[in-house]
């Protein structure tokens, strides 16, 4: 029944997923936190600094940039899909299953860099999945390393995800060594030009490196996990395994760009994954890279699953894994131990 109403298209289904949102997001709204409270304020990258400068004047306003961020990822996760059509379906599943999968992470709930990084990422990956039968060479591999180029200046881990280009290149085109030039230069364009107008405006540039070399390598980041957080953790890690198997048991038999865009997803998954597990300055906040691949394969799974109650059972216990990630922590004795 909730899947359902979920998988129609209508303005009320939209509305339902804005009101999911805001459900989710009614604690940080209540007790509204700087992003000092995740030290993301300590050598933050030029962006993200000038970000913090318009924003942060007051808790509240601060989370509600950061929550007017996660709106607009939701709508860029939904319109990727329509514009491509990859799923093959018109929905707003993407961004309920996004929005249920980042309300495991309530205490991230605040103004961070990976919010405005995630935006970039996401248009990256469209433009890349726009060069698709381009003749000639495709200079939207530029584009997109313009915009992974620009989400590293709010969050400097995203650089790693440059890899992608190639594996876009990879995956999508012929290689030919003029695309992967234009990629590379695409990711460096912005930093020469950001670094280069602070150099001209008199910045102290070994301040700014030094931020640059504290984000990607120095920061220390620890994150403690309760039981009960591990065990919300591992049950969405099955979910979003089952229906990862269900997409590679028939991705060969989807349409070319379809089977194209997935394969660029699951390459995204893989890549952010392995930041996190290799680079100590990466905590838990890359959750908001993580999962944008898993919200459209457990969409892909719920239209295309030929069980029959399976899936709206699978949706259910997303719902009450998010749902319990908000109300534990008001008991902070199961939450911390």
């Amino acid at each position: 029944m909730l899947l359902k109403k979920f998988r129609q298209s209508g303005p009320d289904v939209m509305i339902l997923t804005v009101i999911i949102l805001i459900f989710t997001w009614l604690g940080s709204f209540l007790h509204p936190r700087l992003p000092s409270a995740q030290g993301f304020d300590e050598m933050p990258m030029p962006l993200f600094s000038l970000l913090l400068s318009v924003s942060s004047f007051s808790a509240f306003f601060s989370v509600f940039t950061a929550f007017l961020l996660v709106l607009l990822i939701a709508y860029l996760l939904v319109n990727f899909n329509t514009s491509s059509f990859f799923i093959s379906e018109r929905t707003f599943l993407p961004a309920v299953v996004f929005i249920l999968l980042a309300a495991l992470f309530p205490e991230y709930q605040l103004l961070s860099p990976v919010l405005p990084a995630a935006v970039f990422l996401i248009l990256a990956i469209r433009t890349m999945v726009e060069s698709y039968k381009v003749h000639g060479t495709a200079y939207s591999f530029f584009d997109a390393g313009v915009l992974i180029g620009i989400g590293s200046l709010f969050y400097a881990p995203l650089i790693w995800m440059g890899l992608i280009l190639f594996a876009g290149i990879l995956i999508l085109r012929t290689v030919n060594l003029r695309e992967i030039i234009i990629s590379i230069f695409g990711l460096a364009t912005p930093l020469f030009i950001v670094y280069g107008i602070l150099y001209v405006a008199g910045k102290n540039m070994q301040d700014q490196l030094s931020a640059v070399s504290w984000n990607l390598f120095g920061r220390e980041t620890g994150y403690t996990v309760s039981g009960i957080k591990l065990a919300l953790m591992i049950t969405a890690g099955v979910l979003i395994l089952i229906a990862a198997v269900h997409l590679l048991q028939v991705l060969n038999m989807k349409k070319v760009k379809s089977r194209k865009t997935f394969s660029l997803l699951l390459w995204t998954f893989f890549i952010t994954l392995g930041i996190t597990l290799f680079f100590g300055s990466v905590s838990a906040e890359i959750y908001c890279l993580l999962i944008i691949p898993p919200s459209y394969i457990i969409t892909h799974y719920f239209v295309f699953s030929k069980a029959k109650r399976f899936p709206g059972i699978m949706m259910a216990i997303l719902f009450l894994i998010a749902a319990a990630a908000q109300v534990i922590p008001l008991v902070p004795r199961l939450w911390y131990h």
